[in-house]
């Protein structure tokens, strides 16, 4: 009598891993690295950081001194015509001239040198924010190519599995010990399997070219994950104690609690349109001429001075006034946004936490029903020979047992994912994170 096979882990691990084979695989580490000096929009929030530092570096000429130079050179013919007529003289002068000015009191100009230094630290926490993004986008573009592999995989192998299913019950019906029912159903089966692999294989070759245009690599080959896994603990294993980290670390809080500071600036910059600025001022200049209309004689002079200015607005149509009110209402604005900002955070963090927990526990749950589904299969296989099973029942079995690997692989994958889904959402996720991952990996 005809013997069904059974397919251990072992044998379906191989498969996987030999789709991965193909060429070099790369660890997620190795990937992340070629994604960080590729990808297009983690490189323009690099640029944005640079422009940023430069932009605040600008800030800051506004307490330093100005110095200019000027110089200039004319020449002039004239045609006297009293008091002696038809009389011609040409002359000509050139002069020039450095002038500096230095700030004494221009506190609009301290609190935008201010504002310059917090932009530069807010723009630090923007980067971060981008840094977080790509290794979460690399990671989930990386586990996208395992799990589609993974689907693909377990087709093929339940397309197998159908196929010895669809033989024996042909052989059956032929000595006549099942119906043509039989055949019909695994028939049916087995080219549903069909179609599934071939959506399974444009799958996979969707992700490969995500995660190939992610990293500018081609051919990229992710190493598949060492089996049996040992999924990492979620630690601390208290939800708050994330929550607070969040709070004190998260890079969009601090960027929003720089705003708050920005914004405060930016009301003392309107209130100093009502103070006086005093600058210090001197010129140090040159000057020669060669004559005049009425003159041959040549001269020549230096001139230095140096002096303080003073400026004290009187009215300027209730513009400042009015800019004082719109930068108070912007304050209270960056408070309201750095409140929603903590609310928002603390929320993710409690969702991507409790998340990673019930990740976990699917995990286990399909694991208890993978061995369960293939005993399942096993039972019905040897009811179906005995002749206390039909044939639909050893095809159901074997589609739930490859549908609940092909889940388990995919929990798993979401649980490495949800990890550093949580770490990015309370603001902690490092690089360095990649390598817990790495560990997992098969070497």
């Amino acid at each position: 009598m005809f013997e069904f096979p059974r397919l251990p882990r072992s044998a379906i691990f191989l498969a996987a891993s030999a789709l991965a084979s193909a060429t070099y695989a790369q660890s997620l580490s190795e990937l992340y690295q070629a994604a960080s000096t590729y990808d297009a929009t983690y490189q323009s929030a690099k640029s944005q950081y640079e422009a940023n530092l430069a932009r605040a570096e600008q800030a800051k000429a506004g307490l330093l001194p100005t110095i200019g130079a000027t110089a200039s050179v004319s020449g002039t013919n004239a045609d006297v015509i009293k008091p002696a007529a038809n009389a011609n003289r040409t002359f000509g002068s050139q002069s020039a001239a450095i002038n500096a000015s230095q700030p004494l009191y221009r506190p609009a100009n301290r609190a935008t040198a201010a504002q310059g230094e917090l932009q530069a630290t807010q723009a630090k926490s923007a980067l971060i924010t981008a840094e977080q993004d790509l290794i979460v986008r690399v990671t989930q573009a990386y586990f996208d190519v395992l799990a589609s592999q993974d689907s693909l995989t377990f087709v093929k192998a339940q397309k197998t599995a159908v196929a010895e299913q669809l033989a024996a019950a042909k052989r059956n019906f032929e000595v006549g010990t099942s119906t043509i029912t039989d055949t019909r159903e695994a028939q049916a089966r087995f080219d549903l399997v069909v179609a599934q692999e071939i959506a399974a294989e444009n799958d996979l070759r969707v992700k490969r070219i995500a995660l190939d245009q992610l990293v500018g690599k081609s051919g990229v080959a992710p190493k598949p994950l060492a089996l049996p896994a040992k999924l990492p603990d979620v630690l601390p294993a208290d939800v708050n104690l994330w929550v607070n980290q969040a709070q004190e670390q998260h890079p969009s809080i601090k960027a929003a609690e720089l705003a708050v500071d920005i914004a405060k600036l930016e009301t003392t910059k309107a209130q100093a349109g009502e103070k006086p600025t005093v600058d210090l001022t001197g010129s140090y200049g040159l000057s020669y001429s060669s004559g005049s209309a009425s003159s041959r004689i040549n001269s020549e002079s230096r001139n230095a001075t140096i002096g303080i200015a003073l400026n004290y607005p009187l009215f300027s149509g209730y513009a400042t006034q009015n800019r004082i009110k719109e930068t108070l209402q912007l304050e209270d604005k960056a408070r309201n946004d750095l409140e929603a900002a903590k609310r928002s955070i603390s929320q993710a963090t409690r969702t991507a936490y409790f998340g990673v927990l019930s990740g976990q526990g699917q995990v286990k749950a399909l694991e208890a029903a993978e061995a369960s589904s293939q005993s399942a299969l096993d039972a019905n296989k040897l009811g179906y020979q005995v002749g206390v099973r039909i044939n639909i029942d050893v095809l159901n079995s074997q589609s739930q047992l490859f549908q609940t690997k092909r889940d388990l692989a995919k929990a798993r994958y979401d649980v490495l994912v949800g990890g550093l889904r949580l770490r990015q959402a309370n603001g902690t996720l490092k690089a360095e994170d990649l390598g817990a991952v790495n560990a997992l990996l098969a070497r």
